[in-house]
């Protein structure tokens, strides 16, 4: 019995150096290989740039995408470093998106541009891991119009060649994420049609989704399900950790229609003012990294608010920071 023993623990203890040695190898694979690459497989698309769809594109572009890639210059997309990131997914720096050929995406096909902004694979198979908003639940015609406003002639894609300030430097949480919980989204194999309009509650489900407000507004980006985004843990009640710009932690509201905690005292009306104008009902105004969103009409924002109201209430009090002190304050 000793004897038999004994063989136990050695065989036990060697297993055990075995995962170990099987675990470092596999972390020291991740952090060389960094965010993996996938082969591109964009489809034939042609937009045709009508001046509607100009219109509408510039309009998402503004929502979307002019955040984190407008330059230093306050005009041109030709990337910023994003600060309002929470610190663990590393140092991250936006991509040059003007039409310049080469530091641009002057050379990407319609098709490829489609393919991106809906699986985050760029045409050379490098992956943009969370901090890129995926479109998988955008309609054809608004990819379309992302598309047509990023060939088209406003100055803010005008080609430049600036490059970005700096260069991303994801931490090993991202590079691990990359490689496991996180990957390419699947490119959709059937149409997609927005709801219309006038189905408030459908057409506000289909913004939310789209303009990615459960990212932030739910508890966790780690937890979040891009594909669908109800099924995300504590689904928009808020508690998310994000960067407020100067180095501190705006938790993220909670959005459910909680008497107590969210947001089911709001009216209509007030919830349209805080979206379009950062102001809360109480007067006081939003914090950053939320915007106001004056792109929006009122009928969209009022979309939103009738979508959040059926959604499930969750009781999670996030506690309002601190206002921010402002800067040479006390000196």
């Amino acid at each position: 019995m000793p004897n038999t023993k004994k063989k136990i623990l050695r065989g036990a203890g060697a297993a055990l150096i075995l995962l170990v040695a099987a675990v470092a190898a596999l972390a020291a694979f991740v952090e060389i290989d960094g965010i993996p690459r996938y082969a591109a497989r964009p489809p034939e698309l042609h937009v045709e740039a009508t001046p509607a769809r100009v219109a509408h594109g510039k309009k998402l572009v503004s929502l979307l995408c002019a955040g984190c890639h407008q330059g230093t210059d306050g005009v041109h997309l030709t990337g910023q470093r994003i600060a309002d990131l929470p610190p663990q997914f590393g140092e991250i720096v936006s991509k040059n998106i003007t039409r310049h050929p080469d530091k641009g995406i002057g050379r990407w096909t319609d098709g490829e541009i489609a393919y991106f902004l809906r699986t985050g694979v760029r045409p050379d198979g490098q992956y943009v891991p969370g901090w890129m908003i995926k479109l998988p639940h955008a309609s054809d015609e608004d990819i379309a119009s992302i598309v047509a406003f990023l060939r088209s002639d406003d100055p803010s894609v005008a080609p430049s060649d600036a490059d970005p300030p700096g260069k991303t430097r994801p931490s090993f949480l991202s590079k691990a994420l990359a490689h496991g919980v996180f990957g390419p989204l699947p490119y959709p194999e059937k149409p997609i049609v927005a709801p219309p309009r006038s189905d408030r509650v459908a057409y506000g489900r289909y913004l939310v989704f789209n303009l990615d407000c459960f990212s932030c507004h739910s508890p966790d980006f780690l937890k979040v399900d891009a594909l669908h985004p109800e099924s995300t843990p504590g689904y928009m009640s808020g508690g998310n950790p994000l960067g407020d710009g100067r180095g501190g932690i705006v938790p993220s509201r909670n959005l459910t229609p909680d008497p107590e905690t969210g947001i089911g005292r709001w009216s209509e009306a007030e919830f349209v003012r805080a979206v379009k104008g950062g102001f809360r009902p109480d007067g006081k105004a939003l914090r950053y990294p939320m915007l106001p969103r004056a792109e929006l009409d009122d009928d969209e924002a009022g979309a939103i608010w009738a979508y959040l109201r059926t959604i499930p209430a969750i009781r999670r009090d996030v506690p309002r920071p601190a206002e921010p002190v402002a800067d040479g304050a006390g000196e």
